[in-house]
């Protein structure tokens, strides 16, 4: 199994990283990743895939090996969505497959729905749009996001790389050997110890979320062929009637449960290369 390529991608404002799998002759994939994980995130699935497309993991801003965003500057969803439509055209991609996993499955549909005209196929892992607001806590959102100071995440030093996997396993439940492609590259090696890479502002709560009546109305702007693949049972704040009810906007949907947790494409990577590899070709067929 060959190693990823490293690439840099350049905005005007600012230097993106990307890991890269396959032949840059075959059609390419674009795979967007989760809150606090980065382009390891795809170790286990992007060469199963790279046999046929080329996969570009993009790391997102204040992620993996991705600039962090300049002093006094916030993490706002709709911003990520503008940086990947500038990744894009920095790739030179005018038509491609998108895949998203959980916070990169709620970037995805809105660059697709952006961008229409580009989007081959839309894969989409644990998401469909963003995490959206009901109104109810609103006002304390805003409250908390306002009050809020960078956690000092990226300041915590660990003696080793397995203690940091410990680390990560314990708060977010993620079995060791699928958190180490993730955490491994999210690390950075001092004289004092090992220390994460992101961002520590990525942390902080966001001041202001979409509608859940304006995420769909994105959807439904969502043109290409597109698959959902959900864990089962349900993950708490991807509920099984919001799913389809969002599901329900997208013209062209397939939906589709697989046992297992939320990193589903890390635990079982053969299973999400097989249903991947059958919805894009049935975009040719």
């Amino acid at each position: 199994m060959s190693a990823p390529v490293e690439r840099d991608v350049r905005l005007p404002h600012l230097r993106l990283s990307a890991q890269v799998w396959g032949d840059e002759q075959a059609p390419p994939l674009l795979a967007l990743h989760g809150w606090l994980d980065n382009a390891g995130s795809y170790a286990r699935l992007a060469p199963l895939l790279a046999e046929r497309w080329q996969v570009i993991a993009l790391e997102l801003p204040g992620h993996g090996h991705s600039d962090h965003l300049p002093p006094g500057m916030h993490y706002h969803f709709v911003d990520y969505v503008r940086t990947v439509l500038g990744a894009i055209d920095a790739l030179g991609l005018t038509r491609f497959h998108l895949i998203g996993h959980s916070l990169g499955a709620g970037i995805a549909p809105m660059v697709a729905a952006a961008k229409p005209e580009r989007i081959d196929r839309l894969l989409l892992i644990e998401g469909l749009g963003p995490i959206a607001d009901d109104g109810q806590r609103t006002l304390q959102q805003f409250r908390d996001a306002m009050a809020s100071e960078a956690t000092g995440r990226s300041l915590r030093a660990f003696a080793s790389i397995d203690m940091a996997i410990s680390a990560r396993t314990m708060a977010s439940g993620l079995p060791a050997e699928q958190a180490r492609s993730i955490v491994e590259r999210g690390l950075r090696k001092s004289e004092h110890g090992w220390y994460w890479r992101s961002d520590a502002r990525v942390n902080r709560p966001s001041s202001i979320r979409l509608a859940e009546a304006q995420v769909r109305a994105i959807l439904r702007g969502i043109a290409s062929p597109t698959a959902l693949l959900l864990a089962r049972p349900d993950t708490p704040y991807l509920p099984g009637p919001l799913m389809q009810a969002r599901a329900a906007c997208v013209d062209d949907i397939a939906v589709t449960p697989l046992d297992g947790g939320h990193h589903l494409h890390l635990e079982h990577p053969d299973a999400v290369a097989a249903w991947a590899s059958a919805h894009i070709e049935a975009t040719h067929a």
